[in-house]
């Protein structure tokens, strides 16, 4: 797991906080605490939400599912 606020996040996936933000909410990003006034995101769960979007895949709707779906992609390659 790789901690990241949503504005770490977004600048790394080139997205604004606020869409990272909603994509957290609606699809239960995995959060691993907070920074400050912050929520801190586990990264790889938002990446891997993020990634779903960008092909158009269906978001997995669980963080668990996300990351069975995270390995899938890893062994395809």
């Amino acid at each position: 797991m790789h901690p990241a606020t949503a504005r770490q996040a977004a600048a790394r996936l080139d997205r604004e906080p606020g869409t990272i933000r909603q994509w957290a909410r609606r699809y239960q990003a995995r959060v691993l605490g907070w920074a400050g006034r912050e929520v801190v995101y586990d990264y790889d769960d938002v990446a891997t939400i993020e990634g779903c979007i960008w092909r158009g895949d269906p978001v997995p709707l669980t963080p668990e599912a996300r990351d069975e779906r995270r390995a899938e992609l890893r062994r395809a390659v």
